[in-house]
């Protein structure tokens, strides 16, 4: 867009969260790169099939946009027809819902290939039913919000074009997912325990990623920021393990987007341990809420530590979840209790042990010395003493040079 798009804003009221959603829908705008002009907001006791919000208000609404050069915003999830017919009512302006918001934003953010065939994906799988007739084209929707993508495609756009092009992404997909299947295959083989930051957007997952792993990671006070997952490596007493940061969950986050992004957030779902991040200065217990019941939905099974980051930013601690974690990822306050807690929770899967390794066994030793962490070494006129964290999976594998074995 040469100049930002103005984005007038119909807020349904329809429950307890309202708010949330509204101050939600202004993060949104603003991640979208466009502009904020203003909010109507409408009570629903009953949705109109037609138009959602009825024709009278409808009606309030086309007077009050008089003469202003606004794209209409509806902060829900609206059906083809409402859509036709909303816009229809308000003399043909453009009319965009909460989804289509959220999959613009999604086409800004997406880096990696994967990413940006799933934002593609998604985006023509929710504009196909909108589409009416053969030959209706994408450029029908206008500039900005909604044609980001595919809409920047010199595709042809009649339905039957857009089919191919979704089956078409669709294998594109599968080969990725082999991949990653193979990638997770290799790391169980491996046996590095993978770690996952899962969470509600704009939690600071990422910064938590850059101060555990000294990472570069791209940071910003905007939702969705991070889209692509991220994986890289830190220690825990030396022991390896592989951190993943993921999208951010959103409150009424429709099903079908968190489908289109299962095999992207499956780092989640096959992790050891996930780290639930909240922002102890805001909402944590809606964030909590929409976190669990977003990954349940999911078939989420994992171990997680619920992780209070912003601590800093807040004094009354006492309401805090039973269990979780305080800390500051951008002071580093908390982060060294953090990672102890990181591992007991993993305990079972490691074995602190003392070795002694006769110097005529030192080749046999040196063959499997990979496959543990060595705390400290020292040595005696018969041999080595190792003290050393071993991953349970392989502890037999040293079976002839245990001393002593105890599980932390």
């Amino acid at each position: 867009m040469n100049s930002r798009e103005v984005i007038y804003v119909i807020q349904p009221v329809e429950g307890p969260n309202s708010d949330i959603l509204y101050e939600e829908i202004v993060a949104l705008i603003e991640s979208a790169g466009a502009e904020y002009a203003g909010t109507i907001s409408q009570k629903i006791r009953e949705i109109d099939p037609s138009t959602y919000i009825g024709e009278g208000k409808l009606e309030e609404l086309n007077e009050r946009l008089e003469g202003l050069d606004v794209t209409v915003l509806f902060n829900g999830e609206l059906s083809p027809s409402q859509t036709l017919n909303i816009s229809k009512a308000l003399g043909d302006r453009k009319v965009i819902d909460r989804t289509t918001l959220i999959l613009d934003i999604f086409a800004l953010r997406a880096e990696s290939s994967e990413g940006k065939i799933q934002v593609e994906l998604a985006q023509l799988k929710y504009l196909y039913p909108r589409l009416k007739g053969k030959g209706t084209a994408l450029s029908r929707l206008g500039g900005g919000i909604g044609t980001r993508g595919p809409g920047e495609t010199k595709l042809e756009t009649d339905r039957r074009h857009i089919r191919n092009r979704i089956r078409s992404l669709e294998e594109k997909l599968k080969e990725t997912e082999k991949r990653r299947s193979l990638q997770v295959e290799r790391r169980k083989k491996e046996r590095i325990e993978t770690i996952a930051l899962v969470g509600y957007t704009n939690t600071g997952k990422s910064t938590l990623m850059n101060t555990l792993t000294g990472a570069d990671v791209f940071v910003k006070n905007a939702l969705f920021a991070t889209l692509d997952p991220t994986v890289r490596g830190f220690a825990i007493e030396g022991v390896p393990f592989l951190l993943v940061d993921t999208v951010g969950f959103l409150q009424s986050l429709p099903h079908h987007l968190i489908e289109a992004f299962k095999s992207t957030l499956e780092s989640a779902l096959n992790c050891d341990l996930a780290l639930i991040v909240c922002d102890a200065s805001g909402e944590y217990e809606m964030q909590l809420k929409t976190t669990l019941s977003t990954l349940n939905d999911m078939g989420f099974s994992s171990p997680y530590l619920v992780v209070m980051n912003k601590c800093d930013l807040t004094e009354n601690m006492e309401t805090f979840p039973t269990g979780s974690v305080c800390i500051s990822a951008k002071s580093g306050m908390g982060v060294e209790g953090l990672k102890r807690r990181i591992f007991e929770t993993l305990a079972d899967d490691f074995v602190r042990t003392t070795l002694f390794v006769p110097y005529e066994k030192m080749a046999q030793y040196s063959a499997i010395r990979s496959y543990l962490t060595e705390q400290n070494v020292s040595y005696t006129d018969d041999g080595a003493e190792v003290k050393a964290i071993v991953p349970a999976i392989h502890a037999e594998k040293f079976s002839p040079f245990y001393r002593n074995r105890d599980r932390k």
